[in-house]
């Protein structure tokens, strides 16, 4: 039998990970509302949350006891040093949600100095990563579309709101 263990320990990491960022990114919602923020788009939230959590659920569900793939978990580890990256970059500004402030200038340090939407990317490469590490192709294709339709919708929305082109790579 295979041991679980370094299933248990990869995802309640990344469980943890999203439940002890959940009250962060509450309360600097919070502060930027409270400093004259404004939030746009809140329709898709919903979307987005529910999104996460049956990755995360499919994921406990079908990943347990399935051979780990070293390659894809070096890669996902890799990608959560770049998440650590843009969570520090954006320090309290980071939230879930998007809050605009008139008057702040967008940040321009850590990888905003080279992408402009840095935290979705690797969003984007986690949602594909990790089922892939549990060999599960299925799960990071149907949550990637499923993504990829939410962030569509998101990305245009912040674009607008910040005065950017509405492309996605803008």
């Amino acid at each position: 039998m295979t041991e679980l263990w370094p299933h248990i320990a990869i995802l309640g990491f990344v469980t943890a990970q999203r439940l002890i960022e959940l009250p962060i990114a509450r309360a600097n919602t919070a502060r930027l509302l409270a400093n004259g923020g404004r939030e746009v788009a809140p329709g898709h939230y919903p979307y987005i949350v529910a999104l996460h959590a049956a990755w995360l659920a499919s994921l406990w569900v079908f990943a347990l006891g399935r051979p780990i793939n070293l390659a894809f978990l070096i890669l996902f580890g890799l990608i959560e040093l770049a998440r650590v990256w843009v969570l520090r970059s954006l320090g309290p500004r980071w939230t879930t949600r998007i809050i605009v402030v008139p008057g702040e200038q967008l940040v321009a340090r850590g990888p905003y100095r080279f992408v402009s939407h840095p935290n979705y990317a690797v969003v984007v490469a986690e949602i594909a990563l990790l089922p892939m590490v549990f060999g599960l192709p299925w799960i990071a294709i149907i949550f990637s579309l499923l993504n990829l339709a939410i962030l569509t919708v998101r990305i245009r929305a912040e674009n607008e709101a910040l005065g950017r082109s509405s492309e996605m790579g803008s």
